[in-house]
């Protein structure tokens, strides 16, 4: 996961709150159960002394955010009384996570947030098509109605219109055409990493066919959905979950394969002394974060240096005056570095539950 997408965590004045639940909108009483789990929330954030308007702030984006389609998590955290990061999660948490610290906690999202925080949804068929940008807890939406008429060959008891069949080739085409045009000029304003297509077969594939190569390698066609009235938005939903979860599966494919091959080069690193080392010097590409457990480190004054133990932090001639919980601390200081995140699962079990792939050997003069 790029780590852009938590640079405003960076320069946030904490403390921090960071909650985590289950947010599904998948049974009749989901605005009860919805009650609920605020409810619950706020006893916890009272319980850590939080101030009201810190809850307040966040049981209000929690509340204005639109409501997600079938099963779905929220993530949200707030510094002081302003709500910094506010998504939907693929997978809600098995239970309800609230904390209140000095740095952020990032773990829950990047095991189960979208790899990509931006996206298009287009229900196209012959005559236009209706689109929809995905943000962060926002989507805006519009339609393209083409100009191209008629769209429709003329039925067998009508021969004399055969000759429209060009003509009607032609309006698809050009429908699909201004269809293309605006999904790329979206693209283009938004940075969406992907375009979700909808519709009839033909159409799907007529529009990617349509899409500059840089759109169409952003373009997944979707079996359900469509612009026609009764879509089944819940199969739609998880049709997209399964795509982002397959994108992440393959992301961790990919951190396991340059971590082992990194092993005896001096490109990765495990354990929480040499990672927290590398973060330190910069070196890390790829943070990989697995089971961590209530492990700490380390940081001085302003929390700009961390390291695994108080005596490394005083051989570096500064005094180690907080202690952090690891998985809070490396995550957002691998975010600072600009290196990605990945929440590995049982294909890489590192030392102390945490590694990393370098940009450079540390050994090197790079």
């Amino acid at each position: 996961m790029h780590s852009d997408r938590f640079r405003q965590l960076v320069d946030a004045t904490g403390p921090f709150v960071s909650i985590y639940f289950d947010d599904s909108h998948d049974t009749e009483d989901a605005t009860a159960q919805l009650d609920a789990r605020l409810r619950d929330i706020r006893k916890q954030l009272e319980e850590h002394s939080v101030d009201t308007s810190v809850i307040e702030a966040v049981e209000g984006a929690v509340r204005g955010a639109q409501p997600p389609v079938g099963r779905s998590g929220r993530a949200v955290i707030a510094a002081g009384d302003t709500v910094v990061l506010d998504e939907h999660l693929i997978r809600p948490p098995t239970t309800t996570v609230v904390r209140v610290s000095e740095l952020p906690y990032l773990v829950p999202i990047v095991e189960h947030g979208m790899l990509h925080t931006t996206y298009l949804r287009v229900a196209v068929d012959q005559t236009g098509a209706d689109i929809s940008v995905h943000r962060i807890a926002r989507v805006t939406s519009e339609n393209v109605d083409g100009d191209g008429y008629p769209v429709h060959k003329a039925k067998s008891s009508e021969g004399h219109e055969y000759g429209k069949e060009h003509a009607v080739e032609e309006a698809v085409r050009k429908n699909i055409r201004e269809v293309a045009d605006r999904v790329t000029e979206l693209v283009d304003e938004t940075g969406a990493g992907l375009v979700f297509i909808e519709g009839v077969n033909t159409a799907r594939t007529e529009l990617v066919s349509a899409l500059p190569e840089r759109v169409a390698d952003k373009a997944v066609q979707l079996e359900g959905g469509g612009r026609a009235a009764g879509t089944d938005e819940a199969e739609v939903h998880h049709e997209i979950g399964q795509e982002f979860l397959k994108r992440r599966l393959a992301t961790i494919d990919d951190a396991a394969a340059r971590f082992a091959a990194g092993r005896g080069t001096g490109l990765s690193v495990e354990g929480l002394a040499d990672v927290t080392a590398a973060l330190r010097d910069g070196a890390v590409d790829t943070l990989i974060i697995g089971d961590i457990g209530d492990a700490t480190v380390v940081a001085d004054a302003g929390l700009a240096l961390i390291a695994a133990d108080p005596d490394t932090l005083s051989d570096l001639g500064v005094a180690p005056e907080h202690t952090l919980r690891a998985d809070e601390a490396l995550p957002i200081k691998a975010v600072a570095t600009d290196a990605a995140l990945v929440r590995t699962d049982e294909r890489i079990s590192p030392a102390d539950g945490v590694g990393a792939v370098l940009r450079y050997a540390e050994n090197s003069s790079a």
